[in-house]
């Protein structure tokens, strides 16, 4: 890494933290150089991640040289990270308050604090610890510098949240600094507030806000079902999609970042805090066998509004309140992380056509009905429309799934999903052999087209080239004979593999520069090898990418093979995603073999909480509840929304 480079910390070194409406970034020194307030796309209060100089912070360290040592308190999203120096040791916990309190009037839950408000609290463990502390807030992505002022008990800013518990800073324009000692304990609280008018002095309610917080996470935890190997590793992915899981919509964001390089000093750097319908599947299907219906319902409801704002068209992604319009845009005045240029908010890919985003929504529906959802009647009517318009286009070229630039092509993942599409409109809606025809029609013309003649693998596109996305086939249920799978597996390991991680594919995108292996994919390879009945391999490929996480179980997006070090935006819902369902499917393969594998998402997942809670409790449950809801009634499932 160059000197300019290694003015920024490693994407690896950060923790997440959040309120289910907006969320920040932690680095191991106690510096904030990351947090969006209310919403995840909202402009950052602190934006260092994407420029040393103008990004602002907010940093609370020890003063003297110190060791650092962090975790998620036990099933939450509450961080504590522990300092020790040669003088004493402190504790800095830091969370975003969450949840809801009992009234004692009325008896009914209240919301806990209106959404957008930051705690740091620093405790002292041993001997005495000298803190610096460091405040500079930023406006409208650094384009404005808020002059800072003491007021009314807090540091306030045009444009910006109110700081309480540093009444004795020196300001100097639009930075705040001070300097105090923690002795054994001993305790220090801070509260930014969004809502800078609060009804109480913040310091008086931190205590019932770290409890209400601790509560909030590990109920909801406590509803996780998964036993498996791993299984504070998938408890940690369940709660970081959680965490990325924006509470009004029930809206899942494929990152909390935006712009973070794909590799550093490149252009490849995209806004990722929006929802794609890519991780709709993934995410149901992760979410309904971890236990979570209530957030697999939610997600659903979400899609089915932002779709129908579009008929007959479905965008590839949709903003956090079903905004439909999420035009690019390029900052010029920031640096880039890493001097990685340029950083961009809004994402022009959205106007790209990817046919197999419609299969995606009919296997999201199919999954849903399996587990006892209902599908209304104007809901398939809708699914009608989309199955329709899958028959009469699906032999359209698209830009894929990995959303490429250049021209359209035939890419094989786009069929198998429109294939998936029209076989799930078979058991969905009526004239079942409408659609099973259409359907038999598209796998005729895979089997004829995206098999490669010599290599006898699938192909990226019916031109040719190697793709990771055909790994998915099997976990379709895309009947593809053993052999051309395996050959499949083996092209995609020689042409992809960088040791355990897999390239997305080989070839030209239409972007300049390069990019690190995708995570997702290589937990697509446990997947594949499963499909084959490669447990041994399988296994032993998930437990080396399981201890690539970072120090608390986050990953990001991509990682560079030689160095381990994180690529891409930051976490990552995709690859936590890819983590959980491989993490389930070593489990299904285990009970039920080959067949699990080679199946449908509603197959799997119906085996999944079968084998777990008992096939007829769920359905009687499901009868009971009337629409698809968790197993047991959790407050957990509504804290977060009001």
């Amino acid at each position: 890494m160059s000197p300019r480079s290694a003015r920024y910390a490693p994407i690896e070194s950060y923790a997440a933290i959040g309120d289910c409406h907006g969320a920040a970034l932690v680095g191991r020194d106690g510096s904030i150089d990351w947090c969006a307030l209310r919403r995840f796309d909202a402009p950052p209060v602190f934006l260092r991640l994407l420029d040393v100089e103008r990004g602002g912070c907010w940093a609370i360290g020890p003063q003297a040289e110190f060791r650092a040592a962090r975790r998620y308190l036990d099933g939450t999203n509450v961080l504590r990270t522990v300092f020790t120096t040669g003088d004493g040791e402190a504790a800095l916990t830091d969370l975003m308050p969450v949840g809801r309190r009992l009234d004692a009037g009325t008896h009914d839950y209240v919301s806990l604090v209106a959404p957008g408000w930051l705690i740091r609290r620093v405790t002292g463990l041993r001997g005495r610890v000298r803190f610096a502390l460091r405040y500079r807030p930023s406006a409208d992505y650094a384009r404005a510098r808020p002059a800072l002022r003491l007021e009314r008990g807090a540091l306030r800013g045009h444009g910006v949240p109110a700081l309480y518990g540093a009444p004795e800073c020196t300001i100097e324009g639009d930075v705040a600094a001070t300097a105090f000692e923690i002795a054994a304990g001993e305790t220090r609280d801070f509260v930014l507030a969004a809502n800078t008018e609060a009804e109480h002095p913040p310091a008086a309610r931190v205590d019932e806000f770290v409890a209400a917080t601790r509560a909030f996470w590990t109920e909801w935890i406590g509803y996780c079902r998964y036993r498996g190997p791993h299984a504070e590793l998938v408890r940690r992915s369940a709660l970081a999609l959680k965490l990325m899981t924006y509470a009004p919509t029930g809206a899942l964001v494929a990152a909390l970042t935006t712009s973070l390089p794909e590799a550093l000093g490149g252009g490849r750097n995209w806004d990722y805090r929006f929802c794609w319908l890519r991780d709709s599947g993934f995410a149901l299907y992760a979410l309904a066998a971890l236990g979570y219906g209530g957030e697999a319902r939610r997600f659903h409801e979400f899609l089915a509004e932002a779709c129908r704002q579009t008929l007959p068209d479905i965008h590839i992604m949709y903003g956090i309140r079903h905004e439909v319009e999420l035009a690019e845009q390029e900052l010029a005045h920031l640096d880039g992380y890493a001097s990685s240029r340029p950083v961009r908010i809004g994402n022009g890919a959205y106007t790209q056509h990817q046919i197999d985003v419609y299969g995606e929504i009919l296997d999201l529906a199919h999954l849903y009905q399996s587990l006892g959802g209902e599908l209304g009647e104007q809901y398939r009517r809708l699914l009608g429309t989309f199955a329709a318009f899958v028959a009469r286009h699906w032999n359209e070229p698209d830009q894929g799934l990995w959303e490429m630039r250049g021209p359209p092509r035939h890419h094989v993942h786009g069929k198998l999903m429109s294939w998936a599409a029209l076989d799930r409109a078979a058991e969905l809606l009526p004239d079942a052999a409408r659609w099973r025809a259409a359907a038999d029609e598209v796998r005729r013309s895979l089997l004829a087209e995206a098999v490669d003649p010599e290599g006898g693998h699938l192909r990226q596109a019916y031109d040719g080239g190697v793709d990771a996305a055909v790994l998915l086939a099997p976990l379709l249920g895309f009947a593809l004979d053993e052999s051309a799978l395996a050959r499949t597996v083996a092209v995609v390991e020689r042409e992809l593999a960088r040791g355990d991680y897999l390239l997305r594919y080989a070839g030209d995108d239409g972007l300049e520069g390069g990019e690190g292996a995708f995570l997702a994919c290589s937990f697509w390879l446990v997947d594949a090898k499963l499909a084959l009945g490669r447990l041994a391999e399988a296994r032993a490929l998930f437990e080396r990418l399981a201890a690539c996480a970072n120090d608390v179980g986050l990953y990001a997006e991509e990682i560079e093979p030689a160095s381990g070090a994180f690529l891409g935006n930051f976490p990552q819902a995709f690859t936590h995603l890819g983590l959980v369902g491989s993490a389930v499917n070593l489990e299904l393969f285990e009970r039920h073999g080959v067949a699990a594998m080679r199946c449908s998402h509603a197959v799997r997942v119906r085996r999944m909480i079968g084998a777990t809670f008992g096939w007829r409790g769920v359905l009687a449950a499901l009868r009971t509840s009337g629409r698809l809801g968790r197993i047991r009634s959790s407050r957990a499932s509504m804290l977060a929304w009001p």
